[in-house]
């Protein structure tokens, strides 16, 4: 090993370390008690596939992180595009607002959506103003989703331009001199271009949707809990920490699962993810 590789390798340990106190380590704890607690067995997993209440919590956590994605895609992308496609001056302007919500706690964030959505809320004023009735959205899953959307979009935009800004805007240009228009230069070049990001940006938000606990334990109804907030309840209200390692361990199974669809999908149609400046 020469000698830069060596001092690499020790810069790496640092972060190597981390990861692993961080990520294996409790990761193995989890594994061990899922299969350990309360007795040696597999008793916490025959509960998680025979319970119907478990396999609810289940789906709906995949259903909520599902339809999170796809709106926050759906959404981040023409701001991505905007953002990528404008001066130096106004993509600096449109990155402080993409980044101000960092600047206060996700339970900032989610009180003021209580403020907002609750019965006598802003909404429901302005609504009413208008004649119509009061609208039912706190204690849903609507505004579970308008919460984690909201504090999700930074996580999806910026992948998406980190990849749009490297497209050659002559690209599109010469697909419209050859004829094409501009609805069809952009579907058939710059769109495919830029999927990348999108699926960088897809994963990174479907990962983050399954381990929101305050955003649903305040918008949220208890009647309809999360992946998150069920491991809450088993472990501290319970000390079910058995059954609470077999969510855990469903959990990565379904980020394992979607990070291998993503990829055969990505490898399917050529597209190397995280690639700068286009993917085919």
């Amino acid at each position: 090993m020469s000698t830069k590789q060596s001092r690499t390798a020790v810069l790496a340990w640092p972060a190597l370390l981390l990861v692993a106190l961080g990520f294996i380590v409790p990761v193995a704890i989890i594994l061990v008690m899922s299969v350990t607690d309360p007795e040696p067995g597999t008793q916490n997993f025959e509960w998680l596939a025979t319970n119907s209440t478990a396999h609810d919590i289940l789906w709906r956590t995949i259903y909520i992180a599902v339809l999170a994605t796809l709106i926050t895609a759906v959404l981040a992308y023409p701001f991505a595009y905007l953002m990528a496609t404008s001066s130096t001056l106004v993509r600096s302007i449109l990155m402080v607002v993409v980044l101000l919500p960092f600047w206060t706690s996700m339970m900032v964030r989610a009180f003021a959506w209580i403020i907002i959505l609750q019965k006598n809320g802003l909404l429901n004023t302005v609504v009413g103003a208008f004649g119509i009735d009061p609208l039912t959205i706190l204690g849903t899953n609507t505004a579970v989703l308008i919460g984690m959307c909201q504090i999700l979009m930074p996580f999806m935009v910026l992948p998406m331009v980190s990849v749009m800004v490297g497209i050659d805007s002559r690209l599109p240009l010469a697909a419209r001199i050859m004829g094409a228009p501009k609805w069809k230069a952009f579907l058939q070049v710059y769109f495919p271009l830029s999927l990348p990001g999108v699926f960088a940006g897809s994963l990174i938000v479907f990962i983050l949707s399954l381990g929101f606990y305050v955003t649903p334990a305040l918008l949220g109804s208890p009647r309809q809990q999360l992946i998150p907030n069920a491991l809450f309840t088993q472990v501290l209200e319970l000390l079910s920490w058995g059954r609470g390692g077999a969510l855990a361990v469903a959990t990565l199974v379904m980020v394992g699962a979607v990070f291998l669809l993503l990829f055969l999908v990505a490898k399917v149609m050529g597209i190397k993810i995280g690639k700068i400046g286009g993917g085919l």
